[in-house]
């Protein structure tokens, strides 16, 4: 057994959770704003660099993909060491990142910058739910909860308009979406360093288990090549999809294999066959994928399939954020009061899934009114079944492992979008790539007209051209979000297998941690 010491377990005032809240809100909202503003820019700053439909997929799934893979690594870290030393690490890690994207000069650059950004992006995803949790016992943190639901709703609405604003700005430009979270995580930076105080749980002669944690990201890396690529460069039945996914599949077990036996796994198997976290897993997996996957071709639909600008893209998707806004404090604040949370994880799985069924309706004129209805569905239900699913779990487990089993669930979260983003945007790339040949064509056009039609700078295009690939996009887009509804049905049935349960009182666990 390695030996076990902690420091600083006296329980925290409100006051000075407060305090330390309002470094980690920074935190959160810079992890956030990463992301949302780059949005509705993104096919500009795509165009600007002349990228293709493949390359903007990927300039999200690289930065999920990272993020995706050194999830577990950080939270198994912050069961070792000093969180608030993690976090303002992750937080350095993240400046940096976004520096390089400011300055990168192609999309392959830009992808690789992302990529980068994505590892200090996955510890402040993890290490924010990890020291709240060693902060607030579970039963107190759906009142906080709303404040991170707040800090989302702010940084999602906020994103897009900012986003927006900045590549509308002549003297700004594109460069500064990733420039402009820069000073926030610097101020972010100085405020934990003077506000927060958390316990150290520190364990001698142990170790982590990189072999485990690259194995799986190898896995999940050959397997999204694999999708992106499929059906174009090469055929679904060919050598390079059978050594492919033969290659990821046999990757993905060897992780298995080696986790099991790790006497420090990144993804701890103990844990993760429990009940309650194995449906929470399996639930954040199927939200991942629908709400990643569907949500980050929004901004796309709206500029490249409706011809609206980056700023009234953003403002067009206010009502998503209206309902994770008001849905995370409404329901924080109710689960705080009864301390169960399977109700409103059930009820907002449902929304979610309503919501996209509601969006795999609409085309290139769908009514604006309907697709804010819609929008505001969706979410409703994001922002009732995220941070509950974080929390159905964090109630299982012991203070000292809850960097482990916080960081599974936002691994397995951010996993589930890594594929989403990367399966639907190959789904759209196909489908656009076959209705745009098949429209031109059928216009009258030479076949050579299409092949600019990959690439997303579509104001070069003639004004007839540029018409027949709006419509593309915004016919094929309803069809993304019907597939999200039907992965996000995996999540309503997941939801409904939890146990009901009562948040607990306590920060840790008040006996030997549940089996």
């Amino acid at each position: 057994m390695s030996a076990v010491s902690t420091t600083g377990t006296e329980p925290m005032s409100h006051r000075q959770i407060m305090e330390a809240l309002s470094g980690l809100l920074l935190v959160l909202f810079v992890a956030m704003l990463s992301g949302t503003v780059v949005s509705t820019a993104l096919p500009q700053i795509i165009g600007a660099l002349n990228g293709s439909q493949t390359q903007y997929t990927w300039v999200v799934t690289a930065t999920l993909l990272t993020a995706t893979a050194s999830t577990p690594i950080w939270g198994k870290l912050a069961d070792l060491f000093n969180k608030k030393t993690l976090v303002q690490v992750a937080i350095v890690l993240f400046v940096i990142g976004s520096v390089i994207s400011g300055l990168a000069q192609s999309a392959g650059q830009l992808i690789g910058a992302r990529a980068f950004q994505g590892i200090g992006v996955g510890g402040l995803q993890a290490l924010v739910q990890v020291v709240i949790a060693a902060m607030i016992p579970p039963r107190e943190r759906g009142r906080y909860n709303g404040y991170l639901g707040g800090v989302m709703a702010v940084a999602t609405v906020g994103g897009p308009l900012l986003g927006g604003l900045i590549v509308d700005t002549s003297w700004l430009g594109w460069r500064w979406c990733f420039f402009v979270g820069v000073p926030v995580a610097v101020l972010a930076l100085v405020v934990l360093q003077a506000t927060l105080h958390v316990p150290t749980i520190r364990r001698e002669n142990v170790k982590i288990d990189y072999l485990g944690a690259t194995l799986i990201a190898a896995g999940v890396s050959v397997l999204l090549v694999w999708i992106s690529f499929v059906d174009d460069s090469f055929a679904w039945i060919s050598w390079q999809s059978a050594a492919m996914v033969g290659g990821g599949l046999l990757l993905l077990a060897l992780a298995v294999y080696v986790e099991s036996r790790a006497s420090e796994p990144v993804v701890p198997l103990a844990i993760v066959r429990q009940r309650t976290t194995a449906l929470a897993i399996l639930a954040s997996l199927a939200v991942g994928m629908a709400m990643f996957g569907g949500a980050v071709f929004l901004g796309q639909y709206f500029q490249i399939g409706r011809g609206y600008s980056p700023t009234e893209a953003g403002l067009l998707t206010i009502p998503m954020m209206v309902g994770v806004l008001g849905s995370s404090i409404v329901a924080g604040r109710m689960i705080t009061r009864s301390g169960r949370v399977k109700p409103y994880i059930v009820t907002g799985s449902v929304v979610l899934v309503a919501g996209f069924a509601a969006l795999g309706v609409i085309d290139h004129e769908t009514s604006l009114v309907f697709l804010g209805g819609a929008m505001l569905l969706v979410g409703i239900g994001v922002g009732m079944t995220m941070q509950n699913l974080v929390l159905a779990v964090q109630n299982t487990v012991s203070l000292r492992d809850i960097g482990a089993a916080s960081s599974t669930v936002a691994f397995f979260r951010s996993l589930g979008g890594t594929i989403g983003v990367s399966v639907l945007g190959a789904v759209l790339a196909r489908r656009v790539g076959d209705q745009i040949t098949r429209d031109l064509t059928a216009a009258g056009f030479p076949a050579a007209s299409s092949s600019g039609s990959s690439n997303l700078n579509i104001t070069a295009l003639p004004e007839a051209v540029q018409h027949i690939v709006r419509a593309a996009y915004g016919d094929a887009t309803g069809h993304i979000f019907l597939i999200s509804a039907g992965i996000a049905v995996v999540g309503v049935i997941a939801a409904l297998l939890l146990k009901p349960i009562t948040l607990r009182n306590s920060v840790d666990l008040p006996s030997e941690p549940a089996r």
